[in-house]
């Protein structure tokens, strides 16, 4: 049977944001993949050069408005690393309890969204629905339901009164018992089990080998997790179980999730009832002293890394983001060969992609003279493909 290639994007109905998906068939099934970026690349690291350490919290926020908060905490856990800040506990406590309502939100609505690709709609709206309550945590806790804006360098920003300690755990409370029901739902119902077992298999070597991180990694029965790794904040304080399942599968990332989201419960409430006493944050030097730095995150969708180089100044030298989507593309790949062409949408999407987190501008190599351009869309487009047009007619 003759093998053809089928493109899909970088504007397709399935896909809510730009990305070329290349799939070499044959009959209905997968024999090879290729991803190409470059389609939603907004700038942000250069931009972060020409910003204050301050203005690029805010930067830094708008990289996902799913996973706000853990770009937030990332890039300030690197610069209070830098200023030698230690923040109070009552503010990395603050800190950790939006980083995991954040988890649930994310959680939710991936759960919302796998079911939908399933077909399964009537658990897509459950989960939507529901999802709408710890959005609402958010809001009471911020002001916002999106970007929070919770983190500054040095703490947080915001305190927590015993009025919205109460409504939190009423929250939590709820959404414990649907997940109960999602739990139930999500691995007895037959038809939807049977769409998701077995497809997108990412054994555990795999899995190793190419680097897979957060949900991906666990459901391939790999128990890493950087709050346990490496903890931050205090999740050493906390106690929690790292959530794996042994069936390498959209099955098992699903398992994984709603594992995730009863652990993520228990969180929220340890943090509640353990709340310190005490300041919020510290003052923060305006100017940052040289040095460079890694901090290291556990984001809902897996590793979060930022790397931050500073030259003594109010502005950083260098900002680098790496994305816990950009980490698992390698194991999407994997994912797909040998899936059928019905399965893509299914499988792309268990990885919970952010593509715009995962952007990256095009580096052009002249291979004769070695030397390397960085151009933008619109200069590829007039230098390339304008000319290749022009070379044609």
């Amino acid at each position: 049977m003759k093998k053809i290639t089928i493109p899909i994007g970088p504007q397709h109905p399935a896909l809510k944001e730009p990305i070329s998906l290349r799939m070499t068939i044959e009959g209905e099934v997968i024999k090879d993949a290729d991803i190409r970026l470059g389609y939603n690349h907004r700038g942000i690291e250069k931009l972060a050069e020409s910003k204050t350490y301050i203005q690029n919290i805010y930067l830094m926020e708008r990289i996902c408005g799913i996973c706000s908060h853990s770009h937030t905490t990332c890039y300030v856990q690197a610069v209070e690393a830098l200023c030698g800040l230690e923040v109070p506990k009552r503010g990395l406590y603050i800190r950790t309890l939006v980083s995991e309502l954040e988890r649930i939100h994310s959680h939710l609505l991936w759960l919302g969204v796998a079911a939908h690709e399933a077909g399964f709609d009537s658990l897509f709206m459950y989960t939507w629905r529901d999802r709408e309550v710890v959005m609402d945590l958010l809001e009471i806790i911020s002001g916002n339901r999106v970007h929070y804006a919770i983190n500054t360098i040095g703490g947080v920003r915001r305190d927590i009164s015993e009025q919205q300690k109460e409504k939190i755990l009423e929250g939590i409370e709820f959404l414990r018992k649907r997940t109960e029901y999602y739990t139930n739902l999500g691995t007895t119902e037959p038809t939807f089990v049977a769409r998701i077992s077995g497809v997108g298999k990412l054994p555990k070597e795999k899995a190793i080998e190419l680097c897979a991180v957060g949900p991906t990694l666990r459901a391939s029965d790999v128990a890493s997790d950087i709050r346990k790794d490496d903890p931050y904040a205090v999740y050493d304080e906390i106690p929690f179980d790292v959530c794996t399942a042994d069936t390498c599968d959209v099955l098992g990332r699903v398992v994984v999730r709603v594992k995730e989201l009863i652990e993520s419960y228990k969180i929220v409430e340890f943090v509640i009832k353990n709340l310190p006493a005490g300041e919020i944050k510290i003052k923060a030097p305006r100017k940052v002293p040289e040095g460079e730095t890694v901090s290291r995150y556990e984001a809902p969708r897996g590793e979060n890394i930022h790397y931050v180089k500073s030259n003594g100044t109010d502005k950083p030298e260098r900002l680098k983001v790496r994305a816990p989507t950009l980490a698992n593309y390698p194991a999407t790949i994997e994912m797909l060969k040998n899936g059928f062409v019905a399965d893509i949408p299914l499988i792309f999407a268990a990885i919970d992609p952010c593509i715009c987190c995962a952007e990256r501008v095009v580096e052009l190599i002249d291979v004769k003279s070695g030397r390397s351009d960085i151009m933008t869309f619109s200069e590829i487009k007039r230098k390339y493909f304008c000319e290749k047009k022009r070379e044609t007619l």
